[in-house]
């Protein structure tokens, strides 16, 4: 629905209807390839929280809970279906919504598919077991859903991270509520929306728009939530944590990384350094599992820094829409910590070792910050510490295998990890030492694999999502004894 000024006027999804389109004191939503607001949303809190969890009891006691295990899974697959065939329409607001260049946001899309496809198929593979005990007894160990659970997205990946957390919550059973990030959710609205085609009653899945500090604390600390996954800041997790526990509920908690992407002298450069640079400039650096720290090699540390700055030379970037190497930052807000993290880093000693280009024709008011390659950081800095959240990569030397370990580990965060050898023997020494979720042997997914258990370590956060894991957290283990003689 369009407003007067042109603007699309959205609204939640609760129950099966959109409701409370927002007005012109709505929040605003900004294309990042131009600054402009192209779509408002509703800014919800308690109330409407309040009016989603009781619709989604309602469906989970109801509708929703009634279906079997393969029905169930049967919806979820068409939903799959659903957004393939959607997948243009799909992909341009993903696009727009986020400022990733366009291969990318498909393949978001193409990803978030897969999702519905895997938790379809998996619905009616969700066991539990029996458990030998007293003669006369039976035991049997039932994998139950917890009822109504909430999920907090982020806007980086808003149609992946919300298809990895609503399909696995939904086919195990659960009735869910959503509260999408502000800055970008029209893809998770438009889903939803397709998951009422795709035959999941009113109510199983609903929408709540809104300000994280509002609807997203009200999400948190809902006496109705039965479970909480949450995927972005640390600081943020936290807050998401406490206010479960005074619930007593389980939290899911996917927060920031720090990941490093270690080079050894044997490594095999022409497999490797594509891979490195896509690690960082994929979404504008804007990826909890960024490859944002590169370990390189004494031995080889000049060759292979004088490569990455030809790789990052070529470099362009633009606004989304054009399809480049790299798209904008999400906010302008983002693009000014990018900035103050990295002025900060260059003031304290570290050298621009190469950027990347803009593309003549990228709109003036985007959030552009084309990728940057560093080095000479102190490994102890804010650089080598903290998030950035932009495509900037940071290199360090490393003497030896027990050196590079150690600067591997040596941040409070432990989400993902890639190492390059061809040795097979440090190849599972470092799999083993490294303190990561996931560690990957001369490839890198960024979290990637619908199949792949993912979830971090330290202040990377604790749970797992994705593959079959991702289903099983969103259960419980019910004991039911029967004496029987």
């Amino acid at each position: 629905m369009l407003d007067k000024t042109g603007i699309t006027s959205l609204g939640h999804l609760i129950n099966g209807e959109i409701v409370d389109r927002a007005g012109t004191d709505g929040i605003e939503v900004r294309d990042p390839s131009t600054g402009e607001v192209f779509a408002r949303l509703p800014r919800g809190g308690a109330k409407e929280v309040d009016r989603a969890v009781e619709a989604a009891r309602a469906a989970y006691e109801g509708a929703w809970g009634a279906m079997t295990a393969t029905e169930r899974g049967r919806c979820l697959t068409r939903l799959g279906v659903l957004i393939t065939e959607n997948i243009d329409d799909l992909a341009d607001l993903e696009c727009r919504d986020t400022g990733k260049p366009m291969k990318q946001a498909r393949n978001d899309i193409v990803a978030t598919a897969r999702y519905f496809e895997y938790y379809g198929s998996s619905a009616d593979k969700l066991h539990g077991e029996t458990i030998p005990y007293a003669k006369g007894t039976t035991v049997m160990a039932l994998r139950v859903p917890h009822g109504v659970t909430g999920h907090i997205i982020p806007w980086n990946y808003p149609a992946q991270i919300y298809g990895r957390s609503v399909g696995g919550a939904l086919a195990a059973g659960n009735a869910c509520v959503v509260k999408p990030a502000e800055d970008a959710c029209l893809t998770p609205l438009r889903i939803s929306e397709l998951a009422l085609e795709a035959g999941i009653p009113a109510g199983a899945l609903n929408i709540v728009c809104g300000l994280g500090i509002e609807a997203g604390a009200a999400l948190a600390g809902h006496t109705g939530i039965n479970h909480i996954s949450f995927t972005g800041s640390p600081q943020t997790g936290t807050a998401v944590a406490k206010a479960a526990a005074d619930n007593q509920i389980p939290v899911t908690l996917e927060l920031g990384g720090k990941s490093p992407q270690v080079i050894f002298e044997d490594a095999d450069l022409d497999e490797a350094l594509p891979v490195i640079v896509n690690a960082i400039v994929q979404n504008a650096g804007q990826t909890c599992a960024a490859g944002s720290r590169v370990l390189i090699q004494k031995s080889i540390y000049d060759k292979v820094m004088a490569e990455l700055a030809k790789r990052f030379s070529a470099l362009e970037t633009g606004a989304g829409c054009d399809d480049l190497d790299c798209g904008p930052i999400i906010s302008a807000k983002q693009l000014d910590r990018v900035k103050s993290l990295v002025d900060a880093a260059i003031e304290a000693g570290a050298n621009v070792v190469a950027r990347a280009g803009m593309a003549g024709n990228a709109p003036e008011g985007g959030y552009f910050y084309p990728p940057l390659l560093l080095d000479g950081a102190a490994h102890e800095s804010r650089l080598a510490q903290d998030e950035v959240f932009g495509p900037v990569l940071a290199a360090f030397p490393f003497e030896d295998e027990a050196d590079a370990i150690r600067l591997a580990n040596g941040t409070p965060y432990g989400l993902t990890a890639s190492v390059w050898t061809r040795d097979g023997g440090r190849q599972m020494r470092c799999a083993h030492a490294i303190e990561a979720g996931q560690v990957f042997i001369n490839n890198y997914g960024a979290g990637g694999g619908i199949e792949l258990p993912f979830g971090g370590m330290k202040k990377s956060g604790y749970g797992r999502e994705k593959a079959f894991e991702g289903m099983v957290s969103f259960t419980t283990i019910k004991t039911v004894v029967m004496k029987h003689g």
